[in-house]
């Protein structure tokens, strides 16, 4: 039997929203890994549930902080989609750094933080990327060029 995945809806019966940030600083992403696993999602970007009455914009930026001590903001939109493997619907937004220093901020939850290259990401995300991100990304920081990774 299968093991089941985390509750997709919420107690009231509407779908879970996560918030995703899809975060760039120096040609790099940033990952988090997740001290638990949600099956086989290990590493991801930072992300978390989104608060009642809470924007997930907000919860975007609240959630990176929460997780990695760094200070974002929003600088776009880049779609949202149910997450084939958990089923929760999730919201992805393009950050910037503002400020701050990058760490394992929640050691209960996060085991590790990386910053990864366009080229590693799909080592560490091997089961792909949603096609928006993956554009946005190829887009803002190109891919490397020949001997270079």
């Amino acid at each position: 039997m299968p093991e089941e995945g985390p509750p997709s809806s919420g107690p009231d019966g509407s779908r879970l929203r996560v918030s995703a940030a899809i975060v760039v600083h120096e040609d790099r992403v940033l990952l988090v890994r997740r001290r638990v696993a949600e099956g086989n999602l290990s590493w991801q970007f930072p992300a978390g549930k989104v608060e009642p009455g809470e924007a997930w914009e907000d919860a975007a930026v609240r959630e990176t902080k929460e997780e990695t001590g760094l200070d974002v903001s929003v600088a776009g939109v880049l779609g949202e989609r149910v997450h084939p493997a958990t089923g929760r619907l999730m919201s992805y937004a393009a950050c910037d750094v503002v400020g701050g220093s990058v760490c394992a901020a929640a050691p209960a939850e996060i085991a590790e933080v990386a910053w990864v290259t366009l080229a590693e990401l799909h080592g560490y995300i091997p089961y792909g990327i949603f096609e928006p991100v993956q554009r946005y990304l190829e887009a803002l920081i190109g891919l490397p060029p020949p001997g270079r990774s």
